[in-house]
C-alpha cells in the first residue's frame, strides 16, 4: 500500500477554480481497488494499521504533542456521512475520538456566532474529531432555505476560511471530505428506506422537500467548495454512489493522513529497570 500513489492528491479539488459538480463522476472509484471484493478486502487490511496510528497519535498527546485530526463530512442526504461514521471510524478506539452531528442550531446556540457552537466540539490534542454535518450548513442550508441576508452568508465564507486557517496553525489537520451522490442513487436509497422497515427510521417526510430543492443544493455547495479551498484547508471529493468505494477512500485518506503525521510513543518518564525491579520485589 506504501507504493500507491496518494489518493489525496487524486481527490483534492483544486484551490482557487470554481467547482462544476456536474464534471464529475459519482460513480467513479478513482485510485480504488478496482472491484468491491477487493475494496472491502483492502479497508478492512487498513484498518489494524489505522488503529496502531491513532493509539500512537493519542499517547503522544500524553507527552504534550498537540496534533490532531478534524475529519469533516459534508454531502447531500444518504449521501453515507452516518455510514461512514459507523464502518470507517468503527477501526479506532472511541475514547481517542470524538464525534458530533451537527443539527439545526438550537435556541442557546442561536444567541452566539455560528462557529460558537463548532469550536466547542473540535479535537482535544491526540484526538481524532468527526464532524457529520459542520459549519458548513451555515452557507449551505442557510443559502438554499434563505436563514441568513446575502451579505451575511457571503462573510461566512471568508471567516470560515480563517477559522480553518487558524486551525491548521494550532496543530490541528483538517481533512474536508465532500461526499458525491448522484440524485438517481439518492432516489434509490430512500425507496430503499421505505420499502425496509428496519429502515424507515431513517426517513422523514421532510427529505422529499429537500429532495425537490437538489439544484439549489447543488448550487450551493459548487459555492462553499469552491470559496472554501484553501491550502490550509483543501476540499476532498470522494465519489459516493459506492459505498465501498466510500469508506475504502476515507480510511485511505485517514491513513494518508496518520502516516505523514507519524505520531511516536513518548519515552517513558520514569526509570523503567528500577520500576521493574520494585515491581518484582513485591512478588517476592
Amino acid at each position: 500500500m506504501h507504493d500507491q500513489a496518494p489518493l489525496g492528491d487524486l481527490l483534492r479539488l483544486p484551490v482557487g477554480k470554481p467547482v462544476d459538480l456536474s464534471a464529475y463522476d459519482s460513480g467513479a472509484t478513482p485510485g480504488g481497488p478496482g472491484s468491491k471484493a477487493a475494496g472491502l478486502a483492502d479497508t478492512a487490511r487498513m484498518g489494524k494499521e489505522l488503529a496502531g496510528l491513532q493509539e500512537r497519535l493519542w499517547a503522544a498527546a500524553t507527552a504534550g504533542d498537540r496534533r490532531r485530526i478534524l475529519l469533516v463530512l459534508q454531502g447531500m442526504d444518504t449521501s453515507g456521512k452516518g455510514g461512514t461514521v459507523k464502518h470507517v471510524i468503527g477501526h479506532f478506539n472511541p475514547a481517542g475520538c470524538r464525534i458530533h452531528a451537527f443539527k439545526s442550531p438550537t435556541r442557546e446556540e442561536r444567541q452566539y456566532d455560528f462557529l460558537w457552537r463548532v469550536a466547542k466540539e473540535l479535537p482535544r490534542p491526540g484526538e481524532i474529531g468527526i464532524f457529520d454535518r459542520s459549519h458548513y450548513e451555515d452557507v449551505l442550508i442557510a443559502k438554499v432555505r434563505s436563514l441568513a441576508p446575502v451579505g451575511e452568508i457571503k462573510s461566512r465564507y471568508v471567516r470560515i476560511n480563517g477559522f480553518e486557517t487558524s486551525l491548521t496553525g494550532n496543530g490541528v489537520t483538517v481533512i474536508k471530505c465532500f461526499l458525491h451522490i448522484s440524485r438517481d442513487e439518492q432516489l434509490r436509497r430512500l425507496l430503499k428506506r421505505l420499502d425496509t422497515p428496519h429502515k424507515r427510521w431513517k426517513f422523514s417526510p421532510g427529505d422529499i422537500d429537500e429532495r425537490a430543492l437538489w439544484p439549489a443544493y447543488q448550487g450551493a455547495y459548487e459555492t462553499a467548495l469552491t470559496r472554501c479551498a484553501t491550502p490550509a484547508a483543501p476540499w476532498h471529493l470522494v465519489p459516493a454512489d459506492h459505498k465501498w468505494y466510500r469508506n475504502w477512500a476515507i480510511s485511505r485518506l485517514l491513513l494518508e493522513c496518520l502516516r505523514e503525521l507519524d505520531p511516536q510513543y513518548p519515552a517513558a518518564d520514569y526509570d523503567v529497570q528500577e520500576c521493574r525491579a520494585l515491581l518484582l520485589a513485591e512478588e517476592g
